[in-house]
């Protein structure tokens, strides 16, 4: 099943879309990597959710990325004798340690870490920035706030703490037995919530090894402020845009974003733009404009890939918030200004460049030229694949693999259409292979031209150092 666009879609699993039927019709409409939200649902249901995509992708002959998204350290109030209370501005209000249930004037704050690094004068935003504490005096137990924005706060909203940087670990024990959980199963890709420095991602790389590759989620503010680091040691990032949004005013968020995205773009790394890109779509079969807009700006600023949440996962119109998405990610490809913006924001050569880098920027400037109908990319790795990639270049990339696991992870990445293919031994069983797997993926026919890439001697990782033209 061939995707006539270029960005890839992520969409998350959940009540609306957990049986086989619906997620059939999910795929077809056009998701390319499923997530699974760890912060939701238990063993039984992760498992089936697994096989079920296993099975499908058997029956669609194309490799399907499934991405374990980690809860990460959620933090949270207490609870309160009556559910739930009214803060008034002005009013003070004591955050502590003890967990008794809590009312107008104290609440549990079972985090000693949040303890630890409170000072006067910090912020604290509590239920996704709803309601607003400074803090005024403070220990390694208790805060003693005032509310500067008050509202009903009830039982276990959520706390965050903008501008602190928190003595906490990305991975929690929960995390820990679901990642364990998601790398049995086979998971393509993890997602770490909740990264605040370059060394949350290097912990979970130690545990994950080569099982799976890794998706950092830019959420905080000190995450955005260490960004290339973060980037570097990641596989993938996303653009958290929910509580980056509740710890950043709301007119940093589109800036911010963009400025991922450039980074990731030099960097080579996938990019993920997620959280309410057609919100609406949860109870409408039909997104507002301006949510249209927002994918439509995420594509022409040269996201990998856009995601649905809730849209997909608790939505009425699961399947039509696919397919409105991929209907937009066409429309935006399809205009002429897209091929101008992909070509004008493409980055300089990495730094230390190489012959691969080389020959990745060879394939784009023969693909132009020559109008070839596809690049076919040998990759052991994915690695060879994700640096063409990043070239944006005027024809689709299908890669080749030998690599299962590699396949399904290159479903993340921008124009790649992966095929799980067994070893070439030579260049001339590489060029017929690629000509035959070209025309049976619909890339090519008779007479049209391919650029081939592919590492010498072949099957051997970080090799890429071969370009041919072949003609179908």
């Amino acid at each position: 099943m061939r995707r006539n666009r270029n960005a890839k879609i992520v969409a998350t699993l959940g009540p609306s879309s957990s049986d086989k039927d619906t997620i059939r019709r999910l795929f077809a409409a056009g998701v390319d990597v499923f997530r699974l939200n760890f912060s939701h649902g238990d063993e039984a249901a992760h498992r089936a959710s697994f096989a079920i995509l296993r099975e499908l992708e058997r029956e669609a002959g194309r490799p399907i990325g499934i991405l374990a998204d980690l809860q990460g350290p959620k933090l949270r109030v207490g609870t309160f004798a009556a559910g739930s209370v009214m803060l008034d501005e002005s009013q003070p209000f004591r955050l502590e340690l003890d967990t008794a249930p809590g009312d107008a004037r104290r609440v549990g704050l079972p985090h000693p870490e949040i303890f630890a690094a409170l000072a006067p004068g910090a912020e604290l935003l509590l239920d996704d920035g709803k309601l607003r504490l400074i803090v005024e005096r403070c220990g390694a137990d208790f805060a003693d706030t005032r509310v500067v924005a008050g509202g009903k706060l009830s039982d276990r909203k959520g706390v965050n703490v903008p501008g602190v940087l928190l003595p906490i670990s990305a991975l929690t024990a929960k995390d820990r037995r679901d990642l364990a959980l998601a790398l049995d199963l086979g998971a393509d890709w993890i997602a770490l919530s909740f990264v605040q420095r370059p060394e949350d991602v290097v912990e979970a790389r130690k545990l994950i090894g080569e099982r799976a590759a890794i998706v950092a989620k830019l959420e905080k503010p000190s995450a955005v402020e260490q960004l290339e680091a973060i980037a570097e040691c990641a596989d993938a990032v996303m653009v958290a845009r929910g509580d980056l949004g509740v710890e950043l005013p709301a007119e940093r968020v589109p800036g911010i974003q963009k400025r991922i995205l450039r980074t990731c773009r030099r960097l080579g790394r996938p990019v993920i733009v997620a959280t309410q890109m057609l919100e609406s779509m949860v109870t409408s079969p039909v997104p507002t404009r301006a949510e249209a807009s927002d994918v439509a700006t995420a594509i022409y600023d040269g996201a990998d890939a856009v995601m649905l949440s809730a849209e997909s996962a608790a939505g009425r119109y699961p399947v039509e918030a696919v397919d409105m998405m991929s209907r937009l990610i066409t429309e935006v490809e399809g205009d002429p200004q897209y091929l101008q913006l992909m070509n004008a924001s493409r980055p300089s050569a990495p730094a230390g460049a190489g012959a691969a880098d080389a020959v990745c920027c060879a394939v784009r400037h023969a693909v132009a030229l020559m109008h070839a109908s596809a690049i076919v990319c040998y990759t052991s790795s994915g690695h060879t694949s994700l640096r063409v990639a990043r070239e944006r270049p005027e024809a689709p990339v299908l890669s080749l693999t030998p690599h299962l696991r590699v396949a399904r992870r290159m479903a993340l990445a921008w124009g790649i259409h992966s095929v799980h293919i067994e070893d070439v031994a030579d260049v001339d069983q590489m060029t017929a292979k690629a000509c035959a797997v070209a025309c049976q993926e619909g890339f090519a026919q008779g007479g049209q031209t391919l650029v081939v890439i592919a590492g010498v001697p072949f099957g051997t990782p970080g090799t890429t150092n071969l370009m041919r033209i072949a003609t179908v």
